[in-house]
């Protein structure tokens, strides 16, 4: 009976003991919980980044559960490629400007396409065949000479052009540079773009139709800009050069007022008119661009934009001849 009333002791002893710890362990769990949830609301961003907005963090103890070995490094591999994957998506785009050398217009291969652009240009007109004459009508008149063809003007004329053309490349380049020091680095780089590349990423993205037409347009507009600006600042140049510095033929000595009051007035006319054919030049120039880049994105956009350059001050004299107006 003895022996029996001792087991009996040992049973109640060992059943309170267990009682007592899970008593134990259901408070620590309880305090672990309400510690986590104050810990959880008031996590910044980058935490909840890593443990979850909501998730409570787990919390090890000494009883009778065992830490894994492994878990420490998992866990530092899965928040190294949070953070990762965190970089990538808030990466800053950048913007790479290449600037081409101030005198590239006097190389070699530009020098001589500018040159062989302007004598075809002035040349080739000579080359045209004359009509025939009817001998019915003339035969009791005495048939003229042929008068020697003049081939000193179109050569004088070649070489004004490539002047003219070198002058505006390097101005370009002088205001790329300027663009480049007093604009922001995003501005420099739209103001730079390689637009038949930039059309032809463009129609990779498979666009509509006129989110593409307009991008294009666009685009063209801010990467001719400076081209345009040049040819502004070179043709007033010339402009002033010819109201101020070269004297006419017939000029009044007499005269000195009036005349400096007309030349203002004739310059001022030939800036507006510079103006209006540079900025029709630059606007029909985008919109040819976008029509052409629909028939191939880099080479339509190329052609469309030249022809438009070329077509953009013809059309702006048709409208003031139209319109009875001085251009």
């Amino acid at each position: 009976m003895a022996g029996i009333a001792l087991i009996l002791d040992l049973l109640k002893a060992k059943q309170s003991q267990s009682i007592q710890s899970l008593h134990s362990y259901t408070l620590f769990s309880a305090t672990v919980a309400a510690s986590a949830a104050s810990v959880a609301a008031g996590k910044p961003f980058l935490s909840r980044a890593l443990f979850g907005d909501g998730g409570i963090p787990i919390f090890y103890c000494d009883a009778g559960i065992a830490l894994d070995e492994g878990y420490i490094p998992s866990l530092r591999i899965a928040s190294e490629n949070i953070l990762n994957r965190e970089s990538i998506n808030y990466r800053t785009k950048e913007y790479p400007v290449e600037l081409k050398p101030v005198f590239s217009a006097f190389e070699l291969k530009s020098l001589a396409i500018t040159s062989l652009r302007s004598f075809l240009l002035f040349y080739l007109p000579l080359l045209e065949p004359r009509p025939p004459r009817d001998d019915d009508d003339d035969f009791l008149e005495e048939t003229p000479k042929d008068k020697p063809v003049d081939l000193a003007v179109p050569f004088r004329n070649s070489v004004k052009q490539i002047f003219r053309e070198t002058a505006v490349v390097t101005t370009r380049r002088i205001l790329e540079r300027l663009v480049v020091h007093h604009v922001s680095q995003r501005m420099a780089w739209k103001l730079l773009k390689d637009v038949p590349k930039s059309a032809k990423r463009k129609a990779a993205r498979g666009m509509p139709t006129t989110l593409f037409v307009y991008g294009v347009s666009k685009t063209t507009f801010r990467g001719h800009l400076l081209g345009v600006a040049a040819s502004w600042v070179v043709q007033i140049i010339i402009e002033a050069y010819r109201c101020f510095v070269r004297n006419p033929a017939n000029e009044d000595v007499d005269d000195d007022d009036s005349d400096r009051k007309e030349k203002i007035r004739l310059l001022g006319k030939k800036v507006c008119s510079a103006t209006i054919k540079c900025g029709s030049s630059l606007v029909f120039a985008s919109i040819g661009a976008g029509i052409g880049a629909l028939f191939h994105p880099s080479t339509g956009q190329w052609i469309g934009c030249a022809l438009g350059d070329f077509a953009g001050p013809v059309i702006a004299i048709i409208c003031f001849e139209k319109l009875h107006l001085e251009l």
